[in-house]
């Protein structure tokens, strides 16, 4: 049976049955039939923010840690110790800080996480030019044919990386080797932290029978109930279902559904594949009804979404505005530019049309602001004969941006992000 040390990386094949390593000693064995075949990896760091607020304080190891902020706002992300209480990502901060009083709880610092986020990408981009990032923190690779490249089949070149990360990054990842992506996802979930965990295509269907519907990316909880009213509980039950027998009881994506769960996905790693939408949103302390509130709130996103689009090289065709009232129903609206733009100012003015219309007494207690679709940076803010005003803005623009770069995000601000007193 193939199998090696995560510890040393030695190779310990051979053995019937492989407990520790007998070069290193250590318990951190990985086996499995096509451990040296597989070629398809899932890579996802460990509690991401959080570990990085651990590794920059690391007092607070063996402490709760929560990343978020404000007593009606949501857990951005929770270190796995909280996680024990109970505490998740996106639960309200109250419920969070009642599961777990004593978590050292750290604002967002976005800025240090995507810094972060980028040299572990640029680790990961040096194992495959077949790289596909799924957010800051998460990805999927093809290794095929770079076993010349690195003298190690990909199994092994997948653990020398998740060592090299936590030795000059300072946190953990957690990596799956599967037959396709799909199987590959399943697989890094499921041995977190530090896991690193094998689903072959023979053992996928018998694998996943017993495990819950929800396990399947995609199902969220509605689905799961309308699974449910049909008796469809486990992965098994949809595995049963042949084409003609699933577009009956769940609609057109009844085959589809079915074959996922049967371990089965056909996509393709696409490093071209482009982000589809970049957001920022807030939850507030207290509900908000006025214009004015609303507004102050809406402009600071509007600078926060300009800086992101920045940051990614990208630029918004159009504005969404979304917004979550105190009964927690969500509205979405959207408008298309005239133009590409990164400036604040525009996508503020464009967001707050739409929030004029919503803003007519009702109490919100989110608001978001966000760019689709998204169009390359070069596009942006050119102006024409016809519109001279826009260089100007962008000229003042960068001109705020180098003065906060140089002295700071507080060194200037505009009073249209000021709430009253």
């Amino acid at each position: 049976m193939p199998a090696f040390c995560r510890d040393c990386l030695a190779v310990v094949s051979g053995q019937s049955s492989v407990v520790s390593c007998p070069v290193c000693a250590a318990n951190r064995i990985v086996t499995h039939p096509e451990l040296f075949t597989l070629t398809i990896a899932h890579i996802d760091c460990d509690a991401f923010y959080a570990s990085v607020e651990k590794r920059d304080r690391p007092e607070l190891a063996a402490q709760p840690v929560i990343v978020g902020g404000g007593v009606r706002g949501v857990v951005t992300a929770a270190c796995y110790v909280a996680r024990m209480y109970g505490v998740r990502s996106a639960m309200p901060m109250f419920k969070a800080l009642k599961a777990c009083p004593d978590a050292v709880v750290i604002r967002p610092d976005f800025a240090k996480y995507v810094a972060v986020g980028r040299q572990i990408r640029a680790m990961m981009a040096r194992l495959t030019p077949l790289l596909q990032p799924l957010s800051i923190d998460e990805a999927v690779l093809d290794l095929a044919g770079t076993e010349a490249l690195h003298g190690a089949p990909p199994a092994i070149v997948l653990a020398r990386f998740a060592r090299e990360v936590e030795a000059s990054v300072g946190v953990t990842v957690s990596i799956g080797l599967a037959a396709n992506r799909l199987l590959a996802k399943i697989a890094a979930g499921r041995d977190k932290p530090r896991g690193f965990a094998v689903i072959g295509a023979r053992e996928a269907a018998s694998l996943l029978a017993l495990e819950p519907v929800r396990l399947l990316p995609g199902i969220g909880p509605a689905l799961a109930r309308r699974l449910a009213s049909q008796g469809i509980t486990l992965l098994g039950h949809l595995q049963a279902l042949n084409d003609r027998e699933a577009r009956r009881r769940l609609g057109d994506e009844g085959p589809s559904l079915a074959a996922r769960a049967r371990g089965e996905d056909v996509r393709r790693v696409d490093p071209g594949r482009e982000t589809r939408s970049i957001s920022a949103e807030t939850t507030f302390n207290t509900d908000l009804t006025l214009p004015a509130d609303l507004q102050a709130h809406l402009w600071r996103l509007a600078e926060k979404l300009a800086r992101r689009l920045k940051e990614q090289e990208l630029s918004a065709g159009g504005v969404v505005l979304k917004l979550k009232t105190t009964d927690f129903a969500i509205r979405t609206r959207a408008l298309r530019l005239p133009g590409a733009t990164v400036l604040p100012d525009r996508l503020f003015d464009a967001a707050s049309t739409l929030l004029m219309r919503e803003a007519t007494g009702t109490a919100f207690r989110l608001i978001g602001i966000g760019a689709s679709p998204l169009l390359p940076l070069a596009e942006a803010d050119h102006g024409d004969l016809a519109d001279t005003e826009t260089p100007r803005r962008a000229a003042t623009q960068a001109a705020i941006d180098a003065l906060r770069q140089r002295y700071g995000e507080g060194a200037i601000s505009r009073g249209r992000g000021w709430t009253r007193p």
